[in-house]
């Protein structure tokens, strides 16, 4: 499957100057869609992992359908305030000022390995946060899946220790 033909690209979004890569392309792709998720299953065998968390809101789309054919959990990554209950909860930068995740405390089981999911790596701000929330609650993170992957922007010096994977890369354009 080629990708790079499937994902939409447009310019000065969300501001001039910044190509910004439309992984809704693939989901509006039933081929493309379940190549990504044959690719997760077969880079993240199910005895692999303890369960799924997938990041809001993207990472919702390609952690469900993994998650229910490797039978394991799937944990949400939600944006601060949607989740009712008793939630951990992580900030981190953004260009302009901070966001914040939380996650149910009671659906991130200590001592599990959990497989961390988002559409996209950019920072890779977001999925350290994610990753010091596994390991607030005594969990591991055992990988990090997303589709694409901006290493130009050195994601790999946040969360090179998660050994993330992508299945393409872009170095700015």
């Amino acid at each position: 499957m080629d990708l790079d033909a499937v994902i939409r690209r447009v310019p000065d979004f969300p501001k001039p100057g910044i190509m910004f890569y439309d992984v809704t392309s693939i989901f509006t792709n039933p081929a493309a869609l379940a190549y990504v998720v044959d690719e997760m299953a077969e880079l993240y065998p199910a005895k692999a992992i303890d369960g799924v968390i997938a990041i809001e809101s993207r990472g919702f789309i390609l952690g469900a359908p993994y998650a229910i054919r490797a039978g394991v959990p799937l944990v949400l990554a939600r944006k601060k305030g949607k989740l009712p209950g008793r939630t951990v909860e992580e900030s981190y930068e953004l260009e302009y000022g901070r966001a914040t995740l939380e996650i149910h405390v009671a659906d991130l089981t200590p001592g599990k390995r959990w497989l961390i999911v988002d559409d996209l790596i950019a920072t890779g701000g977001t999925i350290e946060a994610v990753g010091k929330m596994v390991k607030r609650r005594e969990g591991e993170v055992a990988g990090v899946f997303a589709i694409v992957g901006l290493p130009f922007l050195n994601y790999a010096a946040k969360i090179g220790e998660y050994a993330p994977k992508t299945l393409i890369d872009f170095e700015g354009e």
